[in-house]
């Protein structure tokens, strides 16, 4: 095995694990939270979902280009590599799509509370539940055709007609529909980063004009703290552009794979990298940006010290 390969595996296994415990030790939190009888805010099932799908997508991405750079060549093989493929980009469209909901209803959240807005965020919290279920549905549906131009590494296609994707194979015939096909699946996405641009800002403009209106408070001896509204908001803004910058570049390196036939190993590597940076880092940002810890725990530390008083009384 060359160092050069030996290097990328063990990139690779390292987000992949430091993803995946991120993701899973986010995730039993809320399970944690709910089994305890604690009351979940309406946006954290949106959470729950954005970690199951970045945990789809590190598995299904970072996983099989680990074994590839460990010498597996022989894995997955065909309707592997198009059931990988499928499920990483509907990994992938769901982490968008989450993100988008979770800017989403964060800024009717923290919307003016005046009548309007009262009625705005009943009516949001009503579809929470619908606004999932669809996100699922379309993405599953949209790249249905993904798998089209996805083979396996040892497939009878000609050689001359596939690009090296490392553990699989990608075909370089019929660059229109290519394209077609590659402008109907971004065409979600590029909705979805409409959307958080926009509830970004809204969110923004939120907090400058509360901050304004306390403003005279900082001339105390007291410092004030945020509200609870205030901290989730930020930290969704901190998670929105987190997500921008690691997409960007993932979608500038997707379009150098779509441009060159015989796209360079670096290329490659640095591409299935750069899609799994946010998934692993998404965790980290939300416990660290929500104090996830604190509020999962304290109700049952609570509990615990009552239970054990009354037991030695």
């Amino acid at each position: 095995m060359a160092s050069r390969d030996l290097v990328i595996g063990v990139i690779f296994l390292t987000q992949t694990v430091v993803g995946i415990l991120g993701n899973f030790s986010l995730l039993y939190h809320y399970l944690f939270l709910s089994f305890t009888g604690c009351r979940l805010r309406p946006t954290d099932l949106i959470v729950k979902h954005l970690v199951a799908a970045n945990s789809l997508s590190l598995l299904c991405k970072g996983v099989p280009q680990m074994m590839a750079a460990f010498g597996w060549n022989n894995f997955p093989g065909d309707f592997g590599c198009k059931l990988l493929f499928y499920l990483h980009r509907i990994g992938r469209g769901v982490s968008i799509g989450s993100t988008c909901l979770l800017s989403a209803f964060q800024a009717i959240t923290i919307s003016p509370q005046n009548a309007r807005g009262t009625k705005l965020k009943r009516k949001a919290l009503k579809y929470i539940d619908f606004s999932i279920f669809l996100c699922w549905t379309v993405y599953m549906l949209v790249n249905i055709i993904c798998p089209i131009h996805v083979t396996g590494k040892w497939n009878n296609v000609s050689i001359s007609m596939r690009k090296d994707l490392q553990y699989c194979s990608g075909t370089t015939n019929n660059k229109i529909t290519q394209l077609l096909h590659a402008a109907l699946l971004s065409f979600p996405d590029v909705l979805c980063l409409g959307l958080m641009v926009w509830a970004s800002g809204h969110m923004v403009f939120i907090l400058h004009r509360h901050r304004q209106r306390v403003q005279h408070i900082h001339s105390t001896n007291v410092s004030p703290r945020s509200s609870p509204e205030s901290r989730a908001t930020q930290s969704i803004l901190v998670l929105v552009s987190t997500f921008v910058c690691f997409y960007s570049l993932s979608s500038i390196c997707q379009v150098f794979i779509a441009v060159f036939d015989n796209p360079s190993w670096l290329l490659v590597s640095v591409s299935a990298f750069i899609s799994g940076c946010f998934p692993t880092a998404c965790p980290f940002v939300l416990m660290n940006c929500n104090s996830c810890v604190s509020r999962f725990y304290l109700p049952w530390l609570r509990n615990t010290t009552s239970t054990k008083v009354i037991t030695n009384a």
